[in-house]
């Protein structure tokens, strides 16, 4: 069994156990140390893919949102946010994913971002390009003036980075929003719904399969400077490449 018919298999069967959660009544939500929340939606979906993974790669590591940590050391490491906006989630927002990355010594080398809510697969593997339900997906060739940009997520000591982002972004885009959710954000641009993201302090299970997504589909990765940047860095920009000098200049 191949890594990338599994890492779509594991989320598929988890957006199945967070369709059964979404929009009840009475989900409990907990808050985590960084304020964000874990409800058992979380939990369940996090356990499903963990115990899919160690099934078919008992030699692999595995990093969860939820505290899932196996073999840290291992080559691949399977990278797993089993639902990456869970304040939208627990608000009934449609705008939330199940986010599988696999990184070969530290390079993500796999990414699926799905959203069940939609039923929006979005599936990448390095060097072999990315596709959204199966089908090749590529970035837009919109300019930034033309184009919408999103922001996220800014908390804690960067609220006030992204409000002057939000601020001054329309001096640069078309359009800019906010929407909670960072690995669907990456994957609208990949798909290219959107031309660029701005990345606002993150771990890696957030972005791990996004990043991959992007840069498959013919977009553009750099730190805020317009530099290449790995996996560790979680300060970046994310593009079509048309738009990236513009997003350059608004984070500058």
């Amino acid at each position: 069994m191949d890594m990338l018919h599994t890492a779509t298999e594991a989320a598929e069967k988890a957006g199945k156990i967070l369709e059964g959660y979404f929009e009840t009544t009475g989900l409990e939500r907990t808050e985590k140390d960084d304020k964000s929340f874990v409800t058992k939606a979380d939990t369940e979906a996090e356990e499903l893919i963990v115990s899919l993974i160690r099934e078919r790669f008992p030699d692999h590591g595995i990093l969860g949102e939820e505290g899932s940590e196996v073999n840290p050391e291992a080559e691949y490491q399977w990278v797993i946010d089993p639902i990456d906006g869970t304040r939208n989630f627990t608000n009934g927002i449609p705008l939330f994913a199940v986010s599988i990355a696999v990184l070969y010594r530290g390079e993500p080398v796999i990414g699926v971002v799905y959203n069940p809510a939609t039923g929006s697969l979005y599936a990448a593997e390095k060097g072999k390009g990315a596709t959204f339900n199966g089908s090749p997906m590529r970035v837009s060739v919109q300019e930034a003036k033309k184009g919408l940009v999103t922001f996220g997520p800014g908390q804690g000591d960067a609220k006030e980075k992204l409000r002057t982002f939000f601020q001054n972004g329309e001096s640069y885009f078309r359009s800019v929003r906010y929407l909670g959710c960072t690995a669907l954000e990456l994957a609208y641009v990949a798909r290219g719904g959107t031309e660029g993201f701005v990345c606002i302090g993150l771990k890696p299970w957030d972005y791990a399969a996004g990043r991959l997504l992007i840069l498959e589909a013919g977009g553009t990765i750099t730190d805020y400077e317009g530099k290449e940047c790995g996996i560790e860095q979680n300060y970046f920009i994310a593009s079509n490449g048309v738009a990236h000098e513009a997003l350059k200049s608004l984070v500058r």
